[in-house]
Parts: C-alpha cells; structure tokens; sequence
C-alpha cells in the first residue's frame, strides 16, 4: 500500500470525492491535511474526526470564484504546516446550459472555479514546495467530458478540455523543480453533488442510481474511494517520475467504436 506522510491540501475537500481523498490519505499517514470548501459544518466536523484519529487537518473556508481564495488556502496551510508536499484540485461547477443557453456570467462562473482556481493553487503550491526543497506533487481532477461532453455541459467541457492543457503545461514548466503535475479524469461517479444534480437538471427520482448503475458496461458508477486511491498514488512516491499524464478513468474507451452522432432530442432546434 502506498504511504502518504506529507501535509495535503484538497480544495473541495468537504465532501465527495474531496472527502474520499481526505480519508484515503489520512488513512496512509497524512501527517497534515488542509481541506477548504465552502461547507464550514461539514469541512470542520471531519477536520475534527480526521485529527481525532491521528492525522492533524485543518478546515479553511473558501469559495474558488472568489481570485483571492487559491492563494489563502495555501497561506493557511503554510502557516499551520510550514510545508506543503502535495495539492488536489477537487472543486468544480458543473451548472448546466446548452448553446441556446449560454450566458457570459454562466461562462465566467464555470472558467473561474474550473480553471483559474486549480491553476492558481497549483502555482501557490509549487512556491511553498521549491522553498522548501519539496519533491511535490500536483493532483488536477478532470472530467472525461473534457474530450466533447454533451450538449447540455458546452462551457463545463471546455473548461475541463482547458484544466488538461494546463496540467501538461504546468508540468514541463516545474519538471525542473522536482514538481510533479498529473490529471484523473473521473467518468460518472457516484456523490452527492451528483445525485442533487441528477435531481435538479434531470429530474431523478430515488432509484435513479441503480437504473444508471444497470446501463454501464461494468454494471455501477464509480465510487469516489476508487479515484481516490488513484490520486494518492499520484500523490505517493510510488509514481515515481510520472508527470504531465492525463488519465481517464471511465467506462469507456475514447475513440473506440462508432462515432457518436446527435439525436434530435439532445440538440433540439
């Protein structure tokens, strides 16, 4: 099992797949864990239980649209750790909107919380990292909508499609720095942010995991504690030099079998 004794930050650490991880690392010797979100009962309830079993977290407050908020989480995680060994960029909006419905406000939220914050981290990160002498390790979560999405995600898909070019070029630029910089981009997952999504844009009903779960080759959604062990495996020593690489984790194979084509009831003119 990899171990994981380094101090974290996990921005969107509250819950999901943020909380996932959080629980993963600390179960492999996180010797500090900085987890920020917006949720202040839920965030600070399992810093407490994370702490209590071993595994020093703090909880910072943090809402990514705002520019500040990347830079003061990482502030809060110096101060309390003096060192920051890796990053996960968990937070994202995923609103919905089709061409038809595309606004400049809905395009700013989407780019702000889904591009601007994790590269802002990401370079945060690596300052505390190259002053200290860290061989770090940069976390990006992706999506495989990045490659396209459907129609009704055109400016999340393009956001995630952006957050991978910036994962490859932000690791040749602190390859030098002994900084490492990698991508998961998760298939459908089972969460809670999900299942409310599921329920306010298309309107899901209980039960409605168990009819997606029945039509994926493999039977169920993924579980947040699977991409979480991926990701502190990227995290570890373990991954050795891997850097730049941008990994689907998915149910599907991207390019295999027939091209997909829109049906009416998709792209309604």
């Amino acid at each position: 099992m990899s171990t994981n004794d380094g101090v974290y930050v996990i921005n969107g650490g509250t819950q999901g797949l943020g909380e996932a991880t959080a629980r993963v690392l600390a179960a492999r010797g996180a010797t500090g864990l900085v987890l920020a979100g917006r949720s202040r009962d839920r965030g600070q309830a399992l810093a407490d239980e994370l702490t209590g079993a071993g595994s020093p977290t703090i909880f910072v407050p943090s809402d990514l649209a705002d520019p500040s908020s990347p830079e003061a989480v990482v502030a809060a995680a110096d101060k309390q750790f003096g060192v920051v060994h890796g990053l996960v960029n968990v937070a994202a909006v995923t609103d919905r909107a089709t061409v038809w419905e595309l606004t400049g406000d809905h395009i700013d939220q989407i780019l702000s919380v889904n591009v601007r914050a994790p590269m802002l981290a990401c370079r945060y990160a690596a300052e505390v990292m190259r002053r200290e002498g860290v061989a770090g390790s940069l976390v990006n979560i992706g999506s495989t909508s990045g490659y396209g999405g459907q129609p009704f995600l055109v400016a999340y898909s393009a956001s995630k499609a952006a957050l991978a070019v910036a994962t490859k070029s932000l690791a040749y630029s602190l390859m030098r720095h002994h900084i490492r910089v990698n991508q998961i981009n998760p298939g459908w997952m089972n969460t809670e942010s999900e299942d409310a999504t599921q329920r306010r844009w298309h309107g899901a009903t209980d039960g409605w995991l168990e009819a997606a779960g029945a039509t994926q080759p493999l039977g169920r959604l993924l579980e947040p504690a699977e991409v979480a062990r991926v990701i502190a495996f990227y995290l570890s020593d373990e991954s050795g030099i891997m850097t730049g690489n941008v990994v689907d984790y998915d149910q599907s194979v991207i390019g295999a079998g027939d091209a997909p084509k829109p049906t009416e009831a998709e792209t309604p003119r």
